[in-house]
């Protein structure tokens, strides 16, 4: 081991491989209990995450996060790959997807508890986790990188639970079940990609931890393992989904940015003297932005003047309406 590796990773306090094979493997050891055992408390922390979004109860949705036993298989998977076992790594993949089939599942029953699909987009637990970030993703590769190191060193293990909190697993996933029981179809694919960009976050970082710390070298490693193609891996992975979240963040920031030159541009339109008035934010549909505003005798100014400043305000491919009250709507853009 390098100096910097035993710096990390201290020869006392790292994990033998046959403790981590144990700790990261289902099929080892006493398998039937830790299957068992895995399913549930996935169960469970399922019922309780999807209890606390529908509550919007945030102490709730962090007990969930505690419990759930997601973090294993995942961090398995990157365990396979350092040691260069496909079949653990198969076996750990379809334990994660065992998982997400039960949380989604159990989503869509608890969705029949949902008042009305408006419901959910006023719910600050669903809407933070159905618009994921190139932020998310580095917050979860930091959470990775904390519980590959958690899990090799002994004298770590007490940060688990910080790190079940930190990277979010079983919530997001209560959310896709939910909104897609109420027919939310983006809302859910927002949280699945949060959800996917968790476990490749895990997996990427559990990968470099766990080869930095020499576990593929180790004599229970297959003898086709090799850090090369553990690096490979992980930045395929990496790149499969970053580049996503690194497009969702750039649309957000761009939509924020127009929304506000949008308003301000309406606000300048309106001016003081007609006594026109902006209500709530600029609503969003697709690429088409809507602006709702009333005027005391329903009257506006030339549309002219808008059209020619939002020309300039916001590329021509945006759509601006603005709904004048009344059933009243004028395409600016």
């Amino acid at each position: 081991m390098s100096r910097l590796t035993q710096t990390l990773i201290p020869p006392s306090q790292r994990l033998s491989a046959e403790a981590l094979d144990d700790a990261l493997n289902l099929g080892a050891g006493d398998a039937l209990s830790k299957r068992t055992g895995f399913l549930i408390m996935l169960t469970l922390s399922g019922v309780i995450a999807i209890a606390g979004v529908l509550t919007d109860s945030t102490a709730t949705v962090i007990g969930a996060m505690i419990i759930a036993p997601l973090g294993t298989p995942i961090l398995g998977i990157a365990w396979g790959i350092v040691t260069g076992h496909p079949r653990r790594v198969l076996s750990s993949i379809l334990w994660v997807l065992s998982g997400v089939v039960i949380v989604i599942a159990l989503g869509l029953v608890f969705a029949v508890f949902v008042a009305t699909p408006e419901s959910l987009s006023t719910n600050s637990q669903v809407i933070g986790r159905t618009s994921p970030s190139l932020m998310d993703l580095m917050a979860a590769l930091a959470t990775g990188f904390a519980g590959g190191f958690a899990m090799c060193r002994k004298d770590l293990s007490a940060v688990m639970p910080g790190v079940a909190i930190a990277i979010s697993l079983v919530p997001p996933l209560g959310v896709v079940g939910v909104c897609a029981g109420q027919g939310q179809w983006p809302e859910a694919l927002g949280a699945l990609v949060l959800f996917l960009s968790n476990v490749f976050a895990l997996v990427i970082a559990g990968s470099i931890v766990f080869t930095v710390a020499g576990y593929a070298r180790d004599p229970g490693s297959s003898p086709t393992a090799d850090r090369r193609r553990a690096y490979a891996i992980v930045v395929t992975l990496a790149l499969i989904i970053a580049l996503p979240l690194a497009a969702n963040s750039i649309a957000s920031i761009a939509v924020a940015r127009w929304s506000v030159s949008i308003r301000n541009v309406t606000a300048d339109w309106l001016g003081d003297e007609s006594g026109g008035h902006i209500h709530g934010p600029v609503q969003w549909s697709g690429l088409t932005a809507t602006v709702s505003l009333t005027t005391p005798d329903g009257s506006t100014p030339p549309l002219d003047d808008l059209q020619e400043e939002i020309a300039k305000t916001v590329p021509s491919y945006i759509g601006v309406v603005v709904d004048a009250g009344q059933g009243t709507e004028l395409v600016v853009q």
